[in-house]
């Protein structure tokens, strides 16, 4: 059972780097087994649903691993989240030569149908990311409707500068969107009473 699960394990984890690499298109039941170095026999018994539910699989567990991210840095304030962020960014794409995006973006620009279906959930996934970092804003004493406007502004910032990024071959354009979204939050924080 446990070889089992981690098969799964495995096949999720090559379809997420698959997505980051080369997008929604880019995954495909032969990508995954080639990635995973798994058996074909693995498809058909741990993803009836076969490509798609692979994929759906693949976003989700993506969104959740990035949630956690963002929960847990959180917790050290929304411009140490917002450090911790730019810093997991930067790993990722020094690490993978800027061929690595977000898996969760891939599919939001991917363009067939079997894509759009997956866009409730992707919707979902980063309204989830938006919370987060809403909460956070709001714990620091900024108001809800201007923490939940600049927890939009920083997702969305953070997301278009790793695609620069990987365009440029570079992180100065995560580095400068990461400083000035630094100072934008730090002046949007109101000191908490004693």
């Amino acid at each position: 059972m446990a070889a089992r699960s981690g098969t799964k394990q495995k096949m999720l984890y090559g379809a997420v780097e698959l997505l980051r690499e080369r997008g929604a298109a880019g995954v495909t039941v032969d990508a995954v087994l080639t990635r995973s170095q798994t058996p074909r026999g693995s498809v058909y018994h741990h993803f009836p649903g076969g490509r798609n539910q692979i994929i759906a699989e693949a976003v989700e567990l993506a969104g959740t691993v990035i949630a956690a991210i963002i929960d847990e840095s959180v917790r050290e304030g929304s411009v140490g989240a917002l450090r911790r962020f730019g810093a997991f960014w930067t790993l990722i794409l020094h690490d993978s030569d800027y061929a690595a995006g977000c898996p969760v973006v891939s599919v939001t620009v991917g363009g067939s149908d079997d894509d759009q279906q997956l866009i409730p959930a992707v919707a979902d996934i980063f309204r989830r990311w938006q919370d987060a970092v809403t909460r956070s804003l709001t714990a620091e004493g900024v108001e809800q409707a201007r923490a939940s406007r600049l927890a939009t502004m920083a997702i969305a910032a953070i997301e278009g500068a790793v695609i620069l990024c990987r365009a440029s071959r570079s992180t100065v354009p995560l580095d400068d969107v990461v400083s000035e979204l630094e100072v934008i939050l730090a002046n949007s924080i109101r000191p908490q009473e004693a």
